[in-house]
């Protein structure tokens, strides 16, 4: 009895994200009973594409290409500033092209490998808070960086320049602050010396690199709307089954639990009447801000999806919505990704990293809504 109530505590301390959106989920269900509306909660194309890109990167870091690259990139820096933009910018430029949560569930493990190569790990905290704020706002300048701006970018009708302008300001913001803030890090003397390949598989690595490549291009190609998720799901799942099962102990699936769980609560939320009736009121007028503060409670792609139906204030709406990305933990959706990568590599840090996280987050959105109250007098 003893053991069993230990090993629940211990699921809970490493899990506690997981638990906590399990609990609201349970809570929502007593105010909205279970029916047949709470499959359609659930972006069942988010949850595989992410197992996808998941078994993908466990795929590269068994092959070794995060060391081989870390290699590299450590062989060309020569502190740890250098290293930290470098680090830093990565899923800010690339988010861009390929989503915030494509960007965090690549180039955060390989940030913490590459610190972890060069025994600079003291910098992991502000590396991955730094990688999160990046990714959020670099995916808000393109209509295509994340979820909230497809779907308003098609419901606006606006053109590509014109969405560009409205969050241009906003994502230039945000990269010369994250510049600034690795420039108020110490400044250390990177050395290093390439190490023995972790690399696995042998004979057979030729076959699994490709193999590895090709899964990942799929997964771009899904976020580009080329390939359905499902059918890159099953195509990936069958490719495990066959030939890498060990992958399949790799994925976490209590991030994938954890936003099941969070669609579950958030679809409730939004089906309160007075929840609704209460953004439709103070939404005219108000609608940046509304995107802002909705988003700190159910994320920003849920706010995005509520509140478009009722304003068609679309740049608005689309920074709002963008900046409400920024400020708590659940904000933006991606920014579990790296929490979960945190507490999985490092879990005494997990306190540290919430508090600097929620420290920088809300620090970039004040300063972002700064920007939008100055260029609201300009115009």
């Amino acid at each position: 009895m003893g053991k069993g109530v230990e090993k629940v505590r211990d699921f809970m301390k490493k899990e506690a994200v997981l638990c906590i959106a399990l609990g609201l989920a349970i809570l929502s269900v007593f105010w909205q009973p279970v029916d047949k509306n709470y499959l359609g909660y659930i972006d069942w194309n988010t949850l595989m594409l992410l197992f996808c890109l998941m078994a993908a990167m466990a795929g590269f870091q068994r092959l070794g290409i995060f060391q081989k690259t870390g290699d590299f990139l450590l062989g060309a820096v020569k502190n740890t500033r250098s290293l930290l933009l470098i680090l830093c910018f990565l899923p800010f430029f690339f988010s861009m092209v390929i989503t915030n949560d494509v960007a965090l569930i690549t180039f955060v493990p390989f940030g913490m490998i590459v610190l972890q190569m060069c025994k600079k790990e003291q910098f992991v905290i502000p590396l991955v808070v730094l990688q999160t704020i990046a990714a959020n706002m670099g995916s808000s300048l393109t209509p295509i960086g994340n979820p909230q701006n497809l779907y308003l970018y098609s419901q606006s009708g606006a053109a590509v320049g014109d969405f560009l302008l409205w969050m241009f300001p906003y994502t230039l913001v945000t990269g010369i602050c994250i510049g600034l803030a690795v420039l108020f890090q110490k400044k250390e003397k990177v050395e290093y010396s390439p190490q023995k390949s972790n690399a696995v598989w042998g004979k057979k690595r030729k076959f699994y690199f490709i193999s590895y490549v090709v899964m990942f291009l799929c997964c771009l190609a899904s976020v580009s709307k080329m390939l359905p998720p499902m059918a890159l799901f099953f195509l990936v799942l069958t490719f495990l089954l066959v030939a890498d099962r060990k992958i399949l102990c790799c994925i976490d699936y209590a991030l994938l639990g954890t936003f099941v769980a969070f669609f579950i609560f958030i679809g409730n939320l939004g089906r309160v009447a007075a929840f609704r009736e209460f953004f439709a009121r103070i939404l005219t007028g108000h609608e940046t801000l509304a995107g802002v503060v909705s988003s700190q409670v159910i994320s920003n792609v849920p706010a995005a999806l509520l509140l478009s139906g009722f304003t068609d204030q679309w740049e608005s709406l689309v920074i709002g919505t963008n900046l409400g990305g920024l400020g708590t933990l659940i904000a933006s959706m991606a920014s579990l990704i790296s929490y979960k990568q945190i507490v999985r590599q490092y879990p005494e840090l997990k306190g540290r990293y919430f508090l600097y996280f929620t420290l920088g987050n809300v620090g970039m959105l004040l300063i972002l809504l700064g920007v939008y109250a100055g260029l609201g007098v300009i115009k």
